[in-house]
């Protein structure tokens, strides 16, 4: 088990980089990639269990029951049965608690022996396949991972060569239950080839067991419905809704059209695209697999691999699914061929799938185009039904976010779901180790728009097939020199772009409009620009498309503000830690999960690491307890966290993938406040994750400037009944306490109790931190409490304005966003407040407070904070 907490690290001392408590210690390294503090765990972690050898952990899921379930992911074939075959099961035997604390199990130790590595191990209970690739299922008609085309052939059969891996790689497992007590529904499990495959199986738990209906079973992607939209691509991991229904991730890495960090504008002030073009460009090349020869051909010296152009193998398989007539094809592999009749349209993968009526007999899928295209590793859905994190699987790849205006649910159809997609921005906060060092978030708004806009825009393509290829890009005729046609036009598309999808021009018209007119001003025919081609796009506004294999976001399922929300970076490493763009990390290459807290308005403007792993390139930090490479990441409903391991070849003493259970720090939290000038007002001391209860502590709680607020009372949670009277310094700036929980109100277990309330008085207009020093705090087994002190903001407002022709009211803030609405202080937002505002702009009580009165957050007080605060009525 590793447990230590957050403090400085010595660079000097290899004991000091990572604390007591640690199975092994980072040595000191010269070269400036290393990071002498990983391996790092701000809490603990435990090692629940290894999958067999060759095998990712993929598709947690807890039931409400506490048994776990996940996927055993391309398991190598020279494991024993049945960890040859891939599949997903449970662990019987074991139940989690949800009591927020790992004393429930052992860790478990690594696998040592030849079968010990050849299987599945856990630290308690015994996994067992519930259905496994290939088995017969749907009364016989299709195997389990196996997509079909419209007359029932196995996709496998028809491009068998490279189609060897078919139902090996299960990701995904979300459980919809259909009775009250969750013990009887479908398990929904994606499965990443190309076509996708989304498999509905009925499990039910009875005699103290789950069970598979396999006869019941069936692969969704074979239904109409599905091919309706185009069918998937490479289904990943995904999240279950807060209403209930699947969501799957197309992982499309074909989906970028220009190559590490270059932008579109790059390549169009170069006049070419060679070297820079990404591999999505070359979407609709016949046979597109052989085309990093042809470019060497082409361009000799010049030649590059485009990136993504592996992903965009296999798409004759799509367009097969999808109906197509198979051309000839030798030994098992496509000729160049082209394909005219039914070709799948690029701009329909590298979405989000949800699963709407999943338990009819017919579930319908809804592609939200909404959230953007990319090679979606996750969304997380928060608990406000507005907000959607996502993170994109790769190098040079973005995090982005997507808020609707409605409740999602509560749209009539999904086409009508509308809302705005803002991708990240993030900028280091310090120069320390990754460890120390946080991540401040800016989101930039992309677009706003509606599913069944955006619809409308992509269906402008879908007739372009690799004919067209040919013959928008070639002036010699295909069918006469087949040959001389393929190389003319992949000579103008690498260097000219493909004129059959959204152009380069395009893209940097739209650019230009946005740097001038903003992101909702752009003209009507640009606006399909951000959600068709998010990741090019966003690179053209600046936002930070450099996260390298971001696979993992996750927060409990009724996360709500305050609570926190996981990003797992599987590897820190290449377009993080060059010396380009926003981010230059050291390197972490078995990588960071970092948490963010939500914000009132799920917002998250910060990340946090919490985890760090150890570098392939130091030895001494390659131990047995640490994590390597996080993939899916969980949160239980108890704020514990499950990570799983994507390692392959690492430098650890045992092959195997892992399961870890994070265990977070307690949290002692001060809430912030907006106060008017010369006005009170009450903030709670709140802690939160005490695993094994509190038996007492000593704490003080100060601000940091007294000149804009002072404390000036405070009493204890009536819960405490031995308490030493709260301690107010004489100059306001701080509070002591000392206090013990003797009838046991903080028990094990407890998420969140108040321990005390201040009372602050805004003294003069600015903004101060109320910090927080924990002295000493025990649990209830005698053993101290290290909580991390989450702190807080007060807030002062400017004085009354307008003297004797004003209301002579402080302004105050009625919603909490650190600006004062209410100008005239009545206590609301109404149309007084902005007459009061433009009569009094010039005064200086408005001038010097821009921090109130920037409603347009344009960092200086003008006409248009007038304008902006007279659209909020």
């Amino acid at each position: 088990m590793v447990e230590f907490t957050r403090r400085k690290l010595m660079a000097t001392s290899a004991a000091a980089a990572v604390g007591t408590g640690m199975l092994g210690a980072t040595s000191a390294q010269e070269d400036e990639h290393d990071t002498l503090t990983a391996p790092y765990v701000n809490g603990s972690i435990k090692r629940f269990l290894t999958t067999a050898r060759g095998a990712e952990v993929t598709g947690p899921f807890v039931f409400e029951t506490g048994e776990l379930l996940y996927s055993v992911q391309h398991p190598s074939r020279d494991n024993p049965e049945p960890f040859d075959r891939a599949g997903v099961g449970v662990i019987e035997g074991f139940q989690f608690e949800f009591d927020g604390t790992n004393d429930e199990f052992d860790e478990l130790e690594p696998p040592r022996s030849e079968r010990e590595r050849g299987r599945v191990r856990s630290s308690a209970g015994e996994y067992r396949y519930l259905a496994a690739e290939g088995e017969s299922i749907n009364g016989g008609t299709e195997r389990w991972g196996h997509p079909q085309t419209p007359d029932g052939t196995d996709v496998a059969d028809v491009v068998d060569e490279s189609y060897e891996g078919v139902g090996h790689n299960p990701d995904m497992n979300f459980f919809v239950s259909t009775n009250d007590d969750g013990t009887e529904g479908y398990l929904f499990t994606n499965n990443e080839t190309t076509p996708g495959c989304i498999t509905r199986t009925p499990i039910g738990r009875a005699d103290g067991r789950w069970e598979a209906d396999l006869e019941n079973a069936m692969e969704l992607e074979n239904t109409d419905a599905f091919r309706e939209i185009g069918g998937t691509k490479i289904n990943c991991y995904g999240d279950l809704s807060p209403w209930e229904t699947p969501l799957s991730a197309e992982e499309d890495y074909a989906h970028p059209r220009v190559g590490g960090l270059a932008t579109v504008s790059d390549i169009v002030e170069a006049g070419s695209g060679v070297g820079l073009r990404g591999g999505n460009e070359f979407w609709n090349r016949p046979n597109v697999g052989e085309l990093p020869s042809a470019l060497e051909d082409i361009f000799g010296d010049d030649a590059w691999t485009p990136m993504g152009i592996w992903a965009n193998t296999g798409t004759e398989k799509l367009a097969y699914y999808l109906g197509a007539e198979p051309v000839d094809r030798v030994e098992g592999e496509n000729t160049r061929e082209p394909i005219g009749d039914v070709f799948p349209n690029r701009y329909r993968y590298g979405h989000i799938v949800e699963i709407t009526e999943p338990a009819s007999d017919d579930p319908v899928p809804v592609k939200h185009h909404v959230f953007g295209r990319a090679a979606w590793e996750c969304p997380e859905v928060l608990a406000d039904e507005k907000t959607v994190y996502l993170a994109s699987d790769g190098g040079a790849k973005g995090i982005y976010k997507f808020v609707a205006d409605e409740p999602i649910p509560e749209y009539e159809t999904r086409a009508d779901v509308r809302g705005t997609l803002s991708a990240m921005k993030a900028t280091e906060v310090g120069e320390g180790p990754v460890a120390e060092t946080d991540l401040e978030v800016e989101w930039l708004e992309l677009g706003t728009a509606s599913n069944a806009e955006i619809e409308s825009w992509i269906a402008d393509y879908d007739d372009v097939t690799q004919v067209d290829y040919l013959e928008t890009h070639a002036e010699t005729d295909w069918r006469e020199d087949l040959e001389g046609a393929l190389m003319e036009a992949d000579e103008t598309v690498a260097i000219d772009g493909n004129r059959d999808y959204i152009t380069d021009e395009e893209i940097v018209e739209w650019a230009a409009q946005y740097d001038e007119r903003g992101p909702d001003g752009v003209d009507e025919d640009l606006r399909r620009v951000p959600f068709l081609e998010t990741r090019a796009a966003a690179k053209e506004i600046g936002a930070s498309v450099e996260f390298n294999k971001a696979e993992g976001i996750d927060s409990h399922d009724e996360a709500e503000p305050g609570d926190f929300v996981y990003f797992g970076i599987s590897s820190l490493g290449g377009y993080m830690t060059d010396d380009r763009g926003d981010l230059r990390f050291d390197e972490v290459d078995s990588g960071v999960v970092y948490r963010a807290e939500l914000e009132d308005d799920y917002d998250v403007s910060r990340l946090e690491p919490v985890v760090v792993g150890p570098n392939a390139s130091d030895a001494e930090s390659l131990k047995d307890a640490s994590l390597i490479n996080v993939d899916n990441v969980m949160v239980m409903d108890d704020g514990r966290v499950l990570l799983c391991e994507d390692k392959g070849s690492f430098g650890r003493s045992y092959p195997n993938d892992a399961m870890w259970v994070y265990e977070p720090p307690a949290t002692l939290r001060v809430d912030s406040l907006a106060v008017s000038h010369d006005a009170t007002g009450e903030v709670d001391l709140t802690l939160s994750r005490i695993p094994d209860g509190l038996a007492g502590g000593r704490v003080t709680v100060s601000v940091e400037h007294a000149d804009v607020a002072e404390i000036v009372d405070a009493s204890y949670h009536d819960a405490l009944e031995l308490t030493a009277d709260p301690a107010v310094g004489d100059d306001g700036s701080s509070v002591a306490f000392r206090f013990a929980d003797l009838d046991d109100e903080f028990e094990a277990g407890l998420e969140e109790g108040t321990l005390a309330t201040l009372e602050l008085e805004g003294t003069g207009t600015g903004t101060t931190d109320i910090t927080i020093d924990v002295h000493a705090m025990d649990d209830d087994s005698g053993t101290p409490i290290e909580p991390q002190p989450r702190p807080g903001i007060v807030v002062t407002g400017p004085p009354s304005i307008g003297g004797g022709s004003g209301s002579g009211r402080a302004p105050t803030d009625v919603d909490g966003d650190g600006l004062f609405e209410d100008v005239n202080g009545n206590g609301r937002l109404d149309y007084d407040d902005v007459v009061l505002l433009f009569e009094h702009l010039e005064d200086e009580s408005v001038q010097l407070n821009d921090g109130a009165f920037d409603f347009n957050e344009n960092g200086r007080i003008d006409y248009d904070d007038v304008v902006a605060l007279s659209d909020e009525l």
